[in-house]
């Protein structure tokens, strides 16, 4: 049975979207992910850019708001935040019985200066959350002949 996890942040735009992405394209075997967001927005066309570089489409996502979830009843077995340490005191809650995690990544909806200065920035997150989900796969899930490849 798939371990079920919830990635949250802010806004639901960008990076709780990748990490989503990133880990059932990873780990879709062993894990169920969603994503959700405080003040869920609208999502970040630079976020499905980058993802679609990488071969991984998340351009018809939707964004959630956490309480919804919550409101679901879903149960996860893991709650992972990944907000940046600059907005973790507006970073959501989730309640129930789960681990929780925080992993702090910048937010893309903060970068300033011109589409390919963001491009680039947003790519930088983009891989972090990528190396954070490998390692996080190898250290929850050790096993040799399940070490995730990258496209």
């Amino acid at each position: 049975m798939k371990k079920r996890v919830l990635f949250i942040c802010v806004h639901n735009s960008a990076r709780s979207q990748m990490a989503e992405a990133w880990l059932n394209h990873t780990c879709d075997e062993l894990f169920e992910a969603q994503s959700a967001g405080l003040e869920p927005g609208t999502l970040n066309p630079l976020a499905v850019k980058v993802m679609a570089e990488a071969g991984i489409d998340i351009s018809n996502k939707k964004t959630q708001a956490v309480f919804d979830v919550f409101k679901s009843g879903q149960l996860f077995a893991y709650v992972i935040t990944v907000c940046d340490e600059t907005s973790a005191e507006k970073c959501p809650i989730f309640p129930g019985v789960t681990k929780r995690l925080h992993w702090s990544f910048p937010d893309p909806s903060t970068l300033v200066g011109s589409r390919e200065h963001k491009l680039v920035e947003v790519r930088k997150i983009r891989d972090e959350i990528r190396d954070k989900i490998q390692a996080w796969c190898e250290e929850v899930c050790p096993s040799p002949a399940r070490a995730p490849t990258w496209t």
